[in-house]
């Protein structure tokens, strides 16, 4: 690829959408021999790579392959002949298309990160209001008045979006802050609280995986708002983490303080008999969830390092505080 190919490549970029440069002698951009995919309106499969100085075109949805000079040919005649003319100065032989091999490399499939493109929380009012009142921070979370039709574009999810409500978004990221779904949480009373929408299906139901250390104690707690609020945690969004799948060497459990539950004291018990580290809240805490603990005024980390278990210790402790 020379610099006639790559100031052509610029002046015919316009054409193409989705254009972007990957790196020297790389663009891509949805293809314009057979549009690229037309359910998916960011994919793009189209390719202008350099071989042996030469620039060819490559799609990889219908598998078009072409020379930049047969790629300029088709979409604009009069690019085309100034291309061909500026070549023939250069000596490359009258603007003849060149003949040249496969590419020997493969290209990784394009990888397109989601975006939330929602005001924050902070942003509006009945959301910072609530926030605000829990003391929770406005500007980690989202808002959109229409859960429905915003989900919608993120991952076809909802065939009727009539009756649509308010909620605020919880985002969910993976380690290299890759949007893999997110939890949305009504404002409206008698609504479902939670609703969980997972853009990769195969991915944790976790909230706060961008966020952790690894070299310290890791905090797995119920609910995205708490542990929003605790030091290195990360939450479990409607599904038991299996800890030993995330290769984490240090982590401890923390439940809802509700004695009387059965789901919360038979989830302790299996994680005490797993010989997994587990908090045990003091009795005298009425409050049930570490949202409402700061609420009430409690040191809550003091509390979290001070009452971990493990162990014979854990179940003294659990048979001691459970109510049922």
């Amino acid at each position: 690829m020379d610099l006639i190919d790559t100031k052509y490549i610029g002046l015919v970029s316009s054409r193409l959408p989705k254009f972007k440069k990957v790196k020297a002698d790389l663009y891509n951009f949805r293809c314009p021999i057979c549009g690229d995919s037309q359910k998916h309106k960011n994919k793009a499969r189209g390719y202008i790579y350099g071989i042996k100085n030469n620039a060819n075109f490559k799609c990889h949805n219908c598998g078009a392959s072409m020379s930049l000079n047969n790629l300029l040919k088709k979409l604009d005649s009069t690019l085309h002949k100034q291309y061909t003319l500026e070549k023939f100065k250069e000596g490359h032989g009258g603007g003849k298309s060149l003949v040249v091999e496969e590419p020997k490399f493969e290209f990784k499939k394009p990888v397109f990160r989601k975006k939330i493109d929602l005001p924050r929380a902070s942003e509006v009012k009945i959301a910072k209001q609530y926030l605000d009142n829990r003391k929770l921070d406005s500007t980690k979370f989202y808002y959109t008045d229409k859960f429905k039709e915003w989900t919608n574009t993120q991952k076809q999810t909802f065939d009727y979006i009539g009756k649509d409500e308010p909620r605020i978004i919880i985002p969910m990221y993976d380690s290299t802050k890759k949007l893999i779904g997110f939890q949305g949480r009504s404002l409206i009373p008698n609504s479902v609280k939670y609703i969980t929408i997972m853009i990769d299906e195969d991915a944790p139901k976790i909230y706060g995986l961008d966020k952790i250390n690894k070299e310290k104690p890791i905090y797995i707690i119920e609910g995205p708002f708490d542990a929003s609020l605790v030091e290195n945690s990360i939450a479990m969004c409607g599904a038991d983490v299996d800890s030993g799948s995330l290769g984490w060497s240090d982590y401890i459990y923390v439940y809802d303080n509700e004695p009387r539950s059965r789901e919360i004291t038979d989830r302790i018990r299996k994680t005490i008999d797993r010989g997994d580290k587990v908090v045990i809240w003091p009795t005298s805490i009425e409050e049930k969830d570490v949202n409402d603990m700061i609420l009430g005024g409690h040191d809550v980390m003091g509390m979290l390092k001070s009452n971990t278990y493990s162990g014979l210790k854990a179940k003294i402790k659990f048979n001691n505080w459970k109510k049922i």
